[in-house]
C-alpha cells in the first residue's frame, strides 16, 4: 500500500509540469474572435428614375417653334413691347417659412437694337401698379395703398436703360428704375431667349429673360420689415414686336 501511494504521488510529481506548461500554452494562445454578425441590410432601392436634379427655371422651345435661339435671326430696328406676354414677378421670404411671388403685368415700352452693334441698344419700360396681382385679392388691394406701392400718388413703374454690356447671348442692362417715386440704378442680368416671325401676329418678335435684386426699403417700401424680406427678387419675361415696314419687309 505504501508502495502503490508513493507510485502515485511520483506520478503526480512528474505529470504537474507538464500541465502547468500545458496550460500556460493555452492561456498564450488568442482569444478566438466573436462570430461576425450580421451586416446591416441595404437601404431599399429608390424607384427607377427617382433621383436629385437641378431645379427647372424655365422650359426650352420644341422643335418646329416659331422662335429661335440663333442670334442671325435678330433683325435690326425699334420694337414695341407686347403686353400680353410679358410679365414682371417679384418674389420675397415671407417670415421665413416659404417665397411669395406677385407679378406687374400690362406694361408698355420700347426696345430698339441692331445686332451688328448690340451695345447700343436701350429699352424702356412703364408698368401700372393698378395692375399688381398675387393669389388674395385682400393682398392685392395693400400692395396698391399707402404701405406699399402708393398707386394713388405713383400710378406707374418704370425703367430706361442707361448702359449695355453684351458678351454673347447675354448682357447686363444697367439702367433707372423707378417706383414710389424714387430712382435708383439697377443692373438686369439679361439672357436672349429667342427671335422669329409671330405666325399669329406676322410681326419680327424678339425675347428676353432678365433677373435683378433689389432692397424694398430704398424706395421707401419698408412695411413688415424683416417678417417679409427687405430683398426682393425680380423676374422679368419680356416679348418685344417690330412695328410697320420694317417688320413685314
Amino acid at each position: 500500500m505504501r508502495r502503490l501511494t508513493t507510485l502515485a504521488l511520483t506520478a503526480a510529481a512528474i505529470a504537474a509540469p507538464a500541465l502547468a506548461l500545458q496550460n500556460t500554452q493555452q492561456a498564450e494562445q488568442p482569444a478566438a474572435p466573436p462570430a461576425e454578425q450580421a451586416a446591416p441590410a441595404a437601404p431599399a432601392a429608390a424607384p427607377a428614375g427617382t433621383q436629385l436634379d437641378a431645379m427647372v427655371m424655365t422650359t426650352p422651345p420644341m422643335d418646329g417653334a416659331p422662335g429661335s435661339r440663333d442670334p442671325a435671326m435678330v433683325t435690326a430696328g425699334t420694337y414695341m413691347i407686347d403686353p400680353g406676354h410679358t410679365l414682371v414677378t417679384f418674389t420675397v421670404d415671407h417670415m421665413g417659412f416659404s417665397s411669395f411671388t406677385g407679378q406687374l403685368g400690362n406694361p408698355e415700352g420700347t426696345l430698339t437694337l441692331d445686332p451688328a452693334n448690340p451695345g447700343a441698344a436701350s429699352v424702356e419700360v412703364s408698368f401700372p401698379i393698378s395692375e399688381v396681382s398675387t393669389t388674395s385679392p385682400e393682398l392685392d388691394e395693400h400692395l396698391q395703398g399707402e404701405d406699399f406701392f402708393d398707386a394713388a400718388n405713383n400710378p406707374m413703374g418704370t425703367f430706361k436703360s442707361t448702359e449695355v454690356v453684351v458678351q454673347g447671348d447675354r448682357a447686363a442692362i444697367r439702367g433707372d428704375l423707378t417706383l414710389r417715386g424714387v430712382t435708383k440704378s439697377v443692373v438686369l442680368q439679361t439672357a436672349f431667349y429667342g427671335a422669329g416671325e409671330n405666325p399669329m401676329s406676322k410681326a419680327k418678335t424678339i425675347g428676353f429673360r432678365a433677373t435683378t435684386t433689389v432692397n424694398r426699403s430704398d424706395f421707401g417700401i419698408d412695411y413688415g420689415l424683416p417678417a417679409v424680406s427687405d430683398e426682393v427678387l425680380l423676374v422679368i419675361d419680356a416679348a418685344f414686336e417690330m412695328q410697320g415696314a420694317a417688320s413685314e419687309g
